[in-house]
């Protein structure tokens, strides 16, 4: 079922403050041969847009330290217009998801991540 997604020569930028939800996207993504970096929480993430040109895409959680999702996607946003960015968030408040868009996110997940869900979500961004 996930055998069929090749990202092969993309780079992806995992936003997430959390191991053990890192580990699981990383177990998740290694199978489709994408590239990986981590960034431990918003103000990390920034500053790896900064320094590294051919980032894909990015899966931004919105709750983390320092620097938090809303805040680093509107930074990420007047650096890279064009970078798409796929929040994950376990608060799937009412107003959650429009305060998400607002803050530039192209698109969200509510945790728990389902695999496939968030896999043909990625193909699509990586596709445009």
């Amino acid at each position: 079922m996930f055998n069929n997604f090749d990202f092969s020569g993309k780079k992806i930028l995992v936003a997430e403050d959390e191991k053990t939800n890192y580990l699981f996207l990383e177990a998740l993504l290694k199978r489709t041969s994408a590239q990986l970096m981590w960034a431990e929480n918003g103000k990390i993430a920034i500053e790896a847009v900064k320094e590294n040109d051919d980032i894909d895409l990015i899966l931004m959680d919105i709750k983390m330290p320092e620097v938090d999702g809303y805040q680093a996607t509107k930074e990420i946003k007047e650096l890279k217009p064009n970078l798409p960015i796929i929040a994950q968030t376990a608060y799937a408040l009412a107003g959650e998801k429009e305060k998400i868009l607002e803050a530039g996110c192209d698109d969200y997940l509510s945790k728990p991540i389902m695999g496939k869900l968030l896999l043909e979500k990625i193909d699509a961004y990586l596709k445009k």
